[in-house]
């Protein structure tokens, strides 16, 4: 399926047959292709590059389709690594975190740092933790291939 380029997001990079590939979803996705291109939300004279995940419903582009710059991708994937690794350990803990300490780290960005930490204003976060944790753990073969490919590149890269 070929994702649209008469709408307000231009595509210039694409991966068109993301369903293929969607992790569990494979083969049964509504996520049909990602994009990298020109952001819909571009003023006159201001560009900005977004990636986007494109949704259809069998019928039509749905509107849950999604739009985010690429840093916002970025932190995504940095807040992923950090949840990941924070797992490997977290059998230590009763409740798998530390009620005391929820923060886990901050992470310096910008001259300021993103914190990452257990939201414990989750009322059900004893059960939604350990829920996550297995969830974690299940997909880990998914989760991990794609990051040992982004390492590899950013290896490429020189980084």
């Amino acid at each position: 399926m070929r994702i649209p380029t008469a709408l307000k997001h231009k595509p210039v990079i694409v991966t068109e047959d993301y369903e293929k590939v969607d992790g569990r979803f494979a083969y049964e996705s509504d996520a049909k292709g990602l994009s990298l291109g020109l952001a819909q939300w571009n003023d006159r004279g201001k560009l900005d590059i977004s990636a986007k995940v494109w949704r259809h419903t069998g019928g039509k582009w749905s509107r849950q389709s999604e739009e985010m710059p690429l840093h916002r991708v970025l932190d995504l994937a940095i807040l992923i690594c950090r949840a990941k690794k924070y797992f490997q350990e977290a059998y230590r803990f009763e409740k798998l975190y530390d009620p005391h300490q929820p923060l886990i780290e901050r992470i310096g960005l910008q001259g300021d740092a993103m914190s990452v930490a257990i939201c414990t204003e989750n009322d059900m976060i004893d059960k939604d933790i350990a829920l996550f944790s297995e969830a974690l753990s299940k997909d880990d073969e998914l989760i991990s291939e794609r990051l040992f490919v982004l390492a590899r590149i950013l290896r490429d890269m020189g980084i």
